[in-house]
């Protein structure tokens, strides 16, 4: 199931990189990066909640006939299925999922669409969403 897919021409401004997550996800505290299947990743605590999500072949198969969402994918971590069908029921630009995260507390975007404010959104979510609790607690009020 494909939500909120926008066109990358669609957005107007300045477009998002793997470069911007990095420099806003080691904002983010006790932040650090590393790989997970040879792909940047963000992590707190131990537990990624921001990911490279490249494609695979399976993805693309399933997509079928529907339009593939072009340019670089970010996957993030979300609270739980509860807000992950929030965030897509509000139909966010660039803001969707794939079968292959059915049943899992995170979602994709399409760093073509986003914007920096967006993308540090999405990021503070789920770093907030990922953190030990008590440093969740901790920073919570000025994340936000």
């Amino acid at each position: 199931m494909l939500c909120a897919l926008v066109e990358p021409e669609v957005y107007r401004g300045t477009v998002a990189t793997y470069d911007d997550v990095a420099r806003l996800a080691l904002a983010l505290p006790e932040t650090s990066e590393g790989t997970s299947w040879r792909h940047r990743a963000w992590s707190v605590g131990r537990k990624a909640f921001a990911w490279e999500r490249p494609f695979t072949k399976a993805d693309l198969k399933r997509f079928g006939d529907e339009p593939v969402p072009e340019g670089p994918i970010l996957g993030v971590r979300v609270e739980d299925l509860g807000e992950k069908e929030a965030i897509l029921a509000e139909e966010r630009p660039g803001f969707f999922t794939i079968a292959h995260f059915d049943g899992f507390p995170g979602m994709l975007v399409q760093l073509d669409v986003i914007d920096e404010a967006g993308l540090r959104e999405a990021l503070v979510d789920a770093w907030l969403a990922t953190a030990p609790p008590a440093l969740a607690q901790q920073h919570a009020d000025r994340l936000r």
